[in-house]
């Protein structure tokens, strides 16, 4: 390989399973017209929780049609394989899946031993339900659970692959052993900042020439018995409103919390090389990528190295003024939105001389580590045409000195960068421009 300059890294195909639907196109429709994906619980009892709505992804049955199309053999090994895959691993999968379909990576388009993938995930939750048989098998007479009992008499009513459908791996192993992908594979858990630390790491990969091609994709949820009553317990989330369309409120004065959700989408990036030789459709260009760590109680620090570092990339520092859009993390919190909203100032300076400032979450939420990738899709397919506002944000809070989307009409540009925070003050940044 020619190292005398920077391999370049390109997107060619997404897929993405969201609260507002499977498409990339009907989701970014959706978003660009206000629509909301926010709505009463399915997969959480209700009257139980601090809250009663979320951004459940409701067009993912985990039907076999919503992996997109695929062969016969191909279909019945998914089939058979959603017996040891959680909706979190079936969600990733699925859109895996789309993102092949979408960027015509074939298998005769592809060398197996030079593919591989690269997933975001966080720590995934069994659902109650696998123990139910376990536990009533140690309840006495009173319906006192023994747990003496537990080994002996418990355990064996487990379902012993139990295990295989929660580990935040497995979505990286089901794709590559679906496809015959036998080349890097790796998976990172960093809650909400997984899809730009995903991506971050598929640019290294390639162009450290450990791969021509990489299935990148992330996926995440906190519509889960157990998940939203951690984040009840654990963060500020949205107080119900009688609307529930108007819960998540990022940036706005009035804001109160995040809200919870799900979601996936993946990339199939592939060095600039690879995608022209097979006559590929190229999208998208990554050209700057960052992360960074402090501390959950540094304030803006975090955010601000992870801004400032992703516009060193590898083709150079960029202009600010070449950003067309900063696609925030947003989250819908007091204390992290003023947060960000100083780190954006801090780099690009007042509001005025700052590219325009958006965020899907107020639409859908927090869609844990699946959330910046699925936002990801939404800019990419937004560059060069007009921007989605930020919902409910009509009163943009003086304390956030950013320039809000609060328009329609705004134009997209021709680059942009995501960013995504975790609670643990771990921050991620990804820099895609249009392909020139």
């Amino acid at each position: 390989m020619d190292r005398s300059e920077p391999c370049r890294v390109v997107i060619t195909g997404r897929g993405v399973v969201s609260p507002l639907g499977n498409d990339p196109a009907a989701m970014l429709m959706a978003l660009k017209s206000g629509t909301s994906g926010v709505r009463a619980f399915t997969q959480v009892p209700t009257g139980v929780l601090c809250v009663d709505h979320g951004a459940e992804a409701i067009d993912f049955t985990g039907h076999i049609s919503n992996y997109g199309p695929l062969e016969k053999t191909l279909q019945r090994t998914i089939r058979k394989g959603s017996k040891v895959m959680c909706r979190e691993i079936e969600m990733g999968v699925a859109v895996a899946q789309l993102a092949m379909h979408d960027a015509g990576l074939t298998e005769d388009q592809r060398d197996p031993e030079r593919v591989g993938v690269l997933y975001g995930c966080d720590y995934i939750m069994s659902l109650p339900e696998e123990f139910i048989g376990g536990i009533r098998k140690c309840m006495d007479e009173d319906g006192n659970f023994d747990f003496d009992r537990w080994g002996q008499e418990g355990k064996p009513e487990v379902n012993p692959l139990w295990l295989l459908k929660y580990l935040p791996n497995m979505p990286a192993s089901h794709i590559a052993i679906y496809n015959n992908l036998r080349g890097a594979n790796n998976s990172l858990t960093v809650r909400e900042a997984s899809a730009g630390a995903a991506l971050g790491e598929a640019v290294s990969t390639i162009q450290r020439g450990h791969a021509d091609a990489l299935i990148v994709g992330a996926t995440g949820s906190r519509v889960h018995p157990l998940r939203t009553l951690h984040a009840s317990l654990q963060e500020k989330l949205a107080a119900d409103t009688s609307d529930p369309s108007k819960m998540s409120r990022p940036f706005d004065v009035t804001r109160d919390g995040s809200v919870v959700g799900e979601g996936a989408a993946a990339f199939v990036c592939e060095s600039l090389q690879h995608a022209q030789k097979r006559g590929a459709t190229i999208i998208g260009e990554i050209v700057g990528y960052s992360s960074s760590a402090v501390g959950p109680t540094a304030g803006a620090d975090y955010l601000r190295q992870a801004i400032r570092n992703v516009l060193k990339g590898a083709l150079g520092t960029a202009d600010p003024k070449s950003i067309g859009h900063i696609n925030a993390h947003g989250l819908g919190t007091i204390e992290s939105d003023r947060d960000e909203a100083a780190a954006i100032a801090d780099v690009f300076g007042a509001s005025k001389d700052q590219p325009p400032v958006t965020t899907a979450k107020g639409h859908f939420g927090n869609l844990g580590a699946g959330g910046g990738m699925v936002e990801i899709v939404a800019s990419l397919d937004s560059l060069g045409d007009e921007l989605f506002t930020i919902l409910n944000c009509n009163d943009l809070d003086p304390e956030c000195p950013i320039n809000a989307c609060m328009e329609s009409g705004t134009p997209a540009g021709d680059e942009f960068v995501n960013v995504n925070v975790t609670p643990q003050g771990q921050a991620s940044a990804v820099r895609i421009r249009r392909f020139a």
